[in-house]
């Protein structure tokens, strides 16, 4: 489910802090943030949540910045700039993907935010 977006007066929501986790925890397949010690499933629902909306959030502005970087890549002013089929080999994307987020991306730079939407299919 998307997300709402904030209008261009509203601030941004804050989700819960993405702790990172110690080395030796990391290395566990089985720890994730510590919500394998968690043992009331009132808790565990809350703090599992924070951890959805957080990961949600960081994805999502995460995006922004692909498109930013995107848009900055192929702007024509630039000498040295890349074509649409350059910047979906680097990114892993298509070129229709790609060629979506430099428009994306050129919004975001604008001030665009009425609307924003990411072109992410997902």
């Amino acid at each position: 489910m998307a997300e709402p977006q904030p209008r261009r007066n509203e601030p941004r929501l804050r989700p819960a802090p993405l702790l990172f986790e110690p080395a030796e925890a990391a290395g566990d397949p089985e720890h994730f943030f510590d919500l394998e010690s968690i043992e009331d499933p009132r808790a565990l629902l809350a703090r599992a949540t924070e951890l959805t909306q957080a990961f949600r959030a960081a994805a999502d502005r995460a995006v922004e910045f692909q498109a930013i970087a995107a848009a900055q890549l192929a702007d024509p002013r630039r000498f040295d700039r890349l074509t649409p089929a350059d910047i979906a080999e680097r990114a892993e994307w298509t070129e229709d993907y790609a060629k979506k987020m430099v428009e994306f991306g050129r919004g975001l730079m604008r001030g665009d935010t009425e609307g924003r939407t990411s072109p992410d299919p997902v």
